[in-house]
């Protein structure tokens, strides 16, 4: 499965939060299946949100496409820098990523 389609088809039919500060809101709380965080992420970011993804044991994953390209994907007209899957929905990301 490609991991654009994947993205986006748990971002059209699941649970995803956008953002870099609702994403590290939701992994101090422990809540999500999988971060994605874009290969432009500022490192401040970055490095917060591996921080609290191994506390919460909450598997990360380095997209290698930028910001724009994960806000085009997810369908908005704005960058994302990270985001959290809590349900994947119909998408079969979280099997793809093991």
């Amino acid at each position: 499965m490609d991991i654009d389609r994947g993205i986006r088809v748990a971002v059209d039919t699941g649970n995803v939060i956008l953002g870099s500060d609702k994403s590290i809101q939701e992994l101090k709380l422990g809540k999500g299946q999988l971060v994605i965080v874009a290969g432009n992420c500022p490192k401040d970011i970055r490095e917060d949100v591996e921080r609290y993804s191994k506390l919460s044991d909450i598997t990360l994953y380095n997209y290698d496409g930028t910001s724009v390209d994960l806000g085009s994907i997810c369908g908005k007209p704005f960058t994302v820098a990270t985001l959290i899957i809590k349900d994947p929905g119909d998408s079969t990301i979280l099997e793809v990523m093991g």
